[in-house]
């Protein structure tokens, strides 16, 4: 494997164990964690104000909509993935029927269970399409299963989809800095930037095709939802942005001050490139314990004790679905795999 492309990325990690978990939250890179130190010190001695730290809420939305081939007015800026999938479930009209993969992460599911007045029906992953023909009103899943690291066929799916007239609801928090995708492939997309973003928690966005904005009721719109929001402080009309803006929240500073230089160095390094780097690891992985590779940079194992032996050879990884998941990123390397394939055999 080719390493020379990533290598010189590599020295802005400081990792102090085989970090195998960026499924469950990824590492900053030194830029993003000195420019939140930076502000956290700015907060603390009153140096600045916070328009500053705003600045790189609209900073993370441009780069954001850039890594994923849209326009930032189609781009939101939240906290997490339920808060938005809440807003597209209590939108919904009443009879509204949606469809989610059988073993879905919770915050794609609970929003739409929440609402009475709909109906939910789950179904294994790779009967998804198949179900969508069937005939529903949205589709809502995980780019990238949480438990797994399987890879949703959104071909076939989209193609469901647009014979049956199904809207696509995708989550990309566990795809988005390592899988290459367009936005506009579905009708919206969500991704919180916690994981494979690396970015601290409380950072979230959601793509929204511009014909589908107006169908969603902007229930947690405040002043930062405004057209203007410097214009939206204070009294009625209601004036909220024409865009997707109108879904926005206020931002929470120091979580965006933090994620601004991480997408931005992620575009420079480019997602292809990643892409290629983390898969090839899982896949020398996987090849490691003679099992098919999973061309996902998360993998899910079962082998006896698998967590206790990482853990003893201070290994970080999760247990998820009953099985060992390991994931792989920028700060990865072949010694990492290697030391988990030792540990495993001991």
């Amino acid at each position: 494997m080719d390493n020379s492309i990533i290598e010189k990325y590599q020295k802005l990690w400081s990792a102090q164990s085989t970090y195998l978990n960026t499924a469950s939250f990824g590492l900053p890179p030194t830029p993003a964690f000195e420019e939140l130190q930076k502000a956290l010190n700015d907060w603390r001695f009153g140096r600045t104000s916070w328009e500053n730290w705003a600045q790189s809420a609209e900073q993370s939305r441009k780069a954001f909509a850039r890594l994923i081939n849209v326009k930032p007015d189609s781009v939101a800026i939240g906290a997490n993935v339920s808060s938005f999938i809440g807003l597209l479930a209590a939108s919904l009209p009443k009879g509204s029927k949606v469809v989610v993969p059988e073993i879905e992460f919770t915050s794609n599911l609970f929003p739409w269970l929440s609402n009475s007045d709909i109906k939910v029906t789950t179904v294994p992953l790779k009967y998804l399409a198949e179900e969508v023909q069937k005939g529903y009103d949205v589709c809502s899943f995980s780019m990238v299963q949480s438990a797994t690291g399987e890879i949703v066929d959104l071909p076939s799916l989209k193609q469901a989809a647009q014979t049956h007239n199904c809207l696509l609801i995708a989550d990309l928090t566990q795809s988005a800095g390592w899988l290459p995708m367009n936005g506009d492939q579905v009708d919206v997309a969500i991704c919180s930037a916690y994981k494979w973003l690396m970015s601290p928690r409380g950072s979230a966005f959601a793509y929204v095709n511009p014909t589908y904005t107006n169908s969603i009721i902007p229930y947690s719109a405040g002043w930062y939802a405004g057209e203007d929001p410097f214009e939206s402080l204070y009294g009625p009309p209601l004036r909220l942005a024409n865009s997707a803006r109108k879904l926005d929240i206020s931002p929470a500073w120091f979580s965006w001050v933090g994620t601004a230089p991480v997408i931005e160095l992620l575009e420079e390094i480019t997602i292809e490139q990643i892409h290629s780097y983390n898969v090839g690891l899982a896949n020398y992985f996987l090849e490691g314990l003679d099992l098919a590779p999973s061309n996902s940079a998360i993998v899910s194992i079962d082998i006896e004790d698998a967590d206790i032996k990482f853990k003893n050879s201070n290994i970080q990884a999760s247990t998820r679905a009953g099985g060992l998941r390991a994931s792989f990123h920028l700060y990865n390397t072949i010694e990492d795999v290697n030391r988990a394939l030792d540990a495993l055999r001991k």
